[in-house]
């Protein structure tokens, strides 16, 4: 067999392995069409069957209700940054935001081109610590945006904000998606970039709630209005069909493991081996997220020097730890545990973490 690291790369991010099995198997000669999926064309009725399995695996997975369409985009998420408010925007009333971190301040920049834009809450002060407690959304606003999880700092929302019920709740959850189990009907817009916890990099999911979908206006660009997509079934024009067929091959991994509840058992007890490494190291490593944030899916942490880091990196690497590095806009260490990410990986990871200390205080 090739040799298979754990890769605790942020994202493009570690892929199931039988899924990836799958392909390789299918590449050469998919459903029998003595072509490959890279081939094959978007309009045929072979990739017609894999595009739905790969919707309603979303649906069943995340028990998305009949009220919300399912979209597959390209662009990334960084995309989505101004096309939420785009298409959500309301003449008159201010876009909210919670700014938790770099992928926040982005998506908050390119709102402003789209009209008034309200911060109500942040952890900037505090370099992003913590995600905000007590979140208030006014009545007015045209909607409501936060990042689920902030793969930079580590944090994740443990509940979800309220909002009115005429302002529609948006969330990022390009890193946390299907981490744990959630009520689809507490958010009006889902979207995420696939390469951290769906698939690969080169589509993006989005879940709308019909109601939202005609906001935009009608004389606008084509494909800058979701709506354009919802009534082609994201298929006005070629979609990323290979990125799609992997996420869908993933998905159904994710199925076979006993689904969204049965992974988040997994994510619990895989964060849980990390955290115990950090709060039982005496302060060898110092977790960057307070304890009441911590992420499931981006377990960040900090050594007393850039030269121990730069040590562990290395030495994680040679016994096939890699991807520890932390983001370069805040330094220390990372590993990120996504779903695809083996518990076997985890405790690997865990036990280094603890030879480690031993032998370098």
């Amino acid at each position: 067999m090739t040799k298979r690291v754990y890769n605790f790369y942020p994202g493009p991010a570690t892929l199931p392995l039988p899924a990836l099995e799958k392909a390789k198997e299918e590449l050469l000669n998919f459903m029998d069409t003595g072509m490959s999926i890279l081939e094959i064309s978007h309009r045929s009725k072979e990739y017609d069957e894999l595009h739905n399995e790969a919707i309603a695996n979303v649906r069943g997975l995340m028990n998305v209700p009949d009220d919300y369409k399912i979209l597959w985009l390209q662009g990334g998420a960084s995309t989505q940054f101004w096309q939420v408010p785009f298409n959500l925007q309301i003449d008159g009333k201010p876009m909210e935001y919670v700014n938790t971190g770099g992928w926040s301040k982005k998506a908050i920049k390119e709102a402003k081109y789209y009209g008034e834009v309200k911060v109500v809450a942040s952890s900037e002060e505090d370099t992003f610590k913590y995600i905000p407690k007590d979140i208030s959304f006014s009545d007015d606003a045209a909607f409501a945006h936060i990042t689920g999880n902030n793969t930079l700092y580590g944090t994740e929302y443990q509940t979800w904000p309220k909002t009115a019920e005429d302002v529609p709740l948006v969330c990022d959850m390009s890193s946390n998606l299907m981490d744990q189990v959630i009520d689809v009907k507490d958010f009006g817009v889902i979207y995420a970039g696939a390469q951290k916890n769906l698939g690969p990099a080169g589509v993006t999911l989005l879940i709308i709630r019909e109601d939202l979908i005609d906001r935009a206006s009608e004389d606008s660009p084509t494909l800058f209005k979701w709506r354009t997509e919802v009534a082609k079934n994201s298929l006005f024009h070629t979609p990323p069909s290979f990125a799609i067929y992997i996420s869908k091959l993933a998905m159904d991994y994710l199925k076979e493991l006993g689904g969204v509840s049965a992974i988040e058992k997994i994510n619990r007890e895989k964060a849980k081996l990390l955290y115990d490494a950090i709060d039982e190291s005496d302060g060898f490593y110092r977790g960057h997220a307070r304890a009441d944030s911590r992420s499931l899916m981006n377990v960040t942490f900090t050594l007393e020097s850039d030269e121990l880091e730069t040590k562990m990196v290395a030495e994680g690497a040679k016994r096939d730890l890699v991807g520890l590095k932390g983001h370069r806009s805040i330094g220390g260490m990372r590993a990120s545990i996504y779903n695809a990410m083996p518990l076997d990986g985890v405790k690997k990871l865990a036990e280094f973490m603890k030879e480690f200390r031993e032998e370098n205080q």
